[in-house]
């Protein structure tokens, strides 16, 4: 008896996250959506080594029942190598993707940071990143991704970044086509984080495999990645930016900072946030990002997941 007492306690234990979650799915599929879990939401654990980025989708899955995930290229390779090299490194991949597998979880996005400027006028800089994310669309591929989001990052003035900006995509696009891979922009500061410039930037690149990934936290126009958590000087308006990315959107991070008491966001009108997207049409995976400063990570996906249940 005592050994049957035991198998179900650690047959409800292991199932735990995926009971815990079950209102959550339901809410989101009845709007048309699918969650996925941002990496990002571990970057503080996985910077001190806490979490390897090989455990992240039997995470995602087994704590917080959760199938489909979004990486940052930042953490490939863990504390054995450098992240660029990993992106060319079959054995690596091989293992994430294997990871993956075993876990059943899906593979949706990779997030590109860090390889060089697609928004600069200097052509030869500018397209030396754009060789440079190549090698992600490909990793991309490998692991059965979807999506590459990368970012309109780059020095100059407003209109010689937007052609830049526009040639990068269009260059980007044409190469990840043949893959069947969409590359996507995020609000990220500075321009990229006015919702009609990169409007215009995808009206103007009009491929059916760019678009959007908009964030409902990074509309900060003074800060370099556009975070509205540490006090921003030029913010632009939330709500009108997310409504202006979101006819180009495929995909939504569901962004949270720090909670209040009340497990609400202060800084933002989440139920506002969410009807916007509800009210938009658009279909596909909603990321789950929390980027609080104070709380536990595992704690503020969890809320997260929660405030995704209130206004789902």
């Amino acid at each position: 008896m005592s050994t049957r007492r035991l198998f179900m306690k650690q047959a409800l234990l292991s199932t735990g996250a995926l009971v815990m979650n079950i209102p959550v799915f339901a809410a989101a599929r009845e709007a048309g959506l699918k969650l996925s879990l941002a990496q990002w939401s571990f970057h503080r654990m996985l910077q001190s080594g806490k979490l390897d980025h090989l455990d992240f989708a039997a995470k995602a899955k087994n704590e917080f029942g959760i199938d489909a995930v979004e990486y940052v290229n930042g953490f490939f390779g863990g504390k054995t190598m450098n992240f660029k090299e990993a992106a060319k490194n079959q054995n690596y991949l091989n293992e994430v993707l294997k990871r993956s597998k075993d876990a059943g979880v899906f593979n949706h996005l990779i997030m590109v940071d860090e390889e060089g400027s697609l928004a600069l006028p200097n052509d030869k800089e500018r397209l030396q990143a754009v060789d440079n994310h190549k090698k992600w669309i490909e990793a991309a591929r490998f692991l059965g991704c979807l999506t590459v989001r990368v970012n309109l990052h780059g020095d100059g003035e407003t209109n010689a970044k937007k052609t830049a900006s526009i040639d990068s995509l269009a260059r980007l696009g044409e190469f990840a086509s043949t893959m069947n891979i969409n590359v996507v922009v995020e609000n990220h500061g500075s321009d990229s984080s006015k919702g009609f410039w990169v409007a215009e930037v995808m009206k103007q690149v009009n491929k059916p495999n760019v678009g959007t990934l908009p964030d409902f936290g990074n509309f900060c126009i003074s800060h370099p990645w556009g975070t509205t958590q540490e006090g921003c000087q030029e913010e632009y308006d939330r709500y009108k930016g997310l409504g202006e990315l979101l006819p180009f959107a495929k995909g939504v991070s569901a962004k949270t900072y720090d909670f209040d008491a009340k497990g609400e966001q202060p800084i933002m009108d989440y139920k506002r946030l969410i009807d916007i997207v509800k009210k938009s049409g658009f279909k596909g995976y909603i990321g789950i990002e929390f980027e609080g400063v104070k709380g536990d990570e595992e704690e503020g996906v969890r809320k997260t997941i929660a405030l995704l249940e209130r206004y789902l």
